[in-house]
């Protein structure tokens, strides 16, 4: 197949616009960057970021099923369920792995150190990371320290969402195996999960005093994964979600 010109106003959304043209997830793109852009990255303004994207040689899309397609508000109880327990069980929305035998730790090392280091550099952002590497789990761990990193972690820890998501593009490009990428900062990810977790609880006691539904504010599949957890154990409400993509959220209901 031939490269195909992608254009956008950062790297994230042009490879994603790849994936959807292809249908393809983004372990099966094989992208060359003819542009970075200056700053265009993580919603900096200024030049586009344009890459050449195919899909791998050799690569069989796999047909998906409509998994997230759920109807949304009147749905049975038991369908609530069964949508809670689906977001819950991963902790996030990843391709099955196999088992890893020949991964290059010191290689794919090198490489997000130079990704990172060109990224922050055109953010304009001292920040230092320290990378491990869990063989037993092929997890990449990348732990990011510095002056301003309340920057790096955005609102609602969305720039910290794209650059972990960006990293993961980066350290599996070329690679036959899938390695999870896990990108934190100050222990957010674990904040987060307590704030989440203490809200999901106080939203619950509404439900059950007002005995009525309560609709979260829009959250990734991560976040709304952590919201059903939280209640799944409470006999007295039910948590779905609602609506598409970008948009979609967890609302909280009275069990009947």
């Amino acid at each position: 197949m031939d490269y195909t010109e992608f254009s956008g106003k950062s790297l994230e959304s042009v490879l994603e616009e790849a994936c959807k043209q292809f249908s393809v997830e983004a372990s099966a793109l094989d992208y060359e960057i003819v542009d970075m852009g200056k700053s265009g990255i993580l919603g900096f303004n200024a030049k586009p970021t344009v890459i050449k994207a195919r899909v791998k040689d050799g690569y069989v899309a796999e047909k998906k099923e409509e998994k997230e397609s759920i109807p949304e508000v009147k749905e049975e109880k038991a369908e609530e369920k069964k949508e809670a327990v689906k977001e819950v069980k991963t902790e996030e929305s990843e391709p099955a792995k196999e088992v890893v035998s020949d991964v290059n730790e010191e290689e794919i090392k090198s490489r997000i150190e130079k990704f990172l280091a060109d990224l922050f550099k055109a953010m304009e952002l001292d920040v230092s990371s320290n990378i491990s590497y869990a063989a037993a789990d092929r997890t990449l761990s990348i732990e990011l320290s510095g002056p301003e990193m309340g920057i790096l972690i955005g609102k609602r820890g969305q720039t910290l969402d794209s650059v972990q998501y960006l990293s993961s593009l980066i350290v599996n490009k070329g690679t036959g195996e899938y390695i999870r990428v896990k990108v934190d900062t100050e222990d957010y990810r674990e904040r987060r999960k307590k704030t989440l977790e203490n809200l999901a609880k106080n939203l619950a006691f509404k439900v059950k005093r007002t005995k009525r539904p309560v609709s979260l504010e829009p959250m990734n599949p991560y976040e709304r994964r952590i919201i059903h957890s939280a209640l799944q154990g409470d006999r007295y409400v039910v948590t779905h979600s609602e609506g598409d993509e970008p948009f979609r959220r967890v609302v909280i209901t009275l069990k009947k």
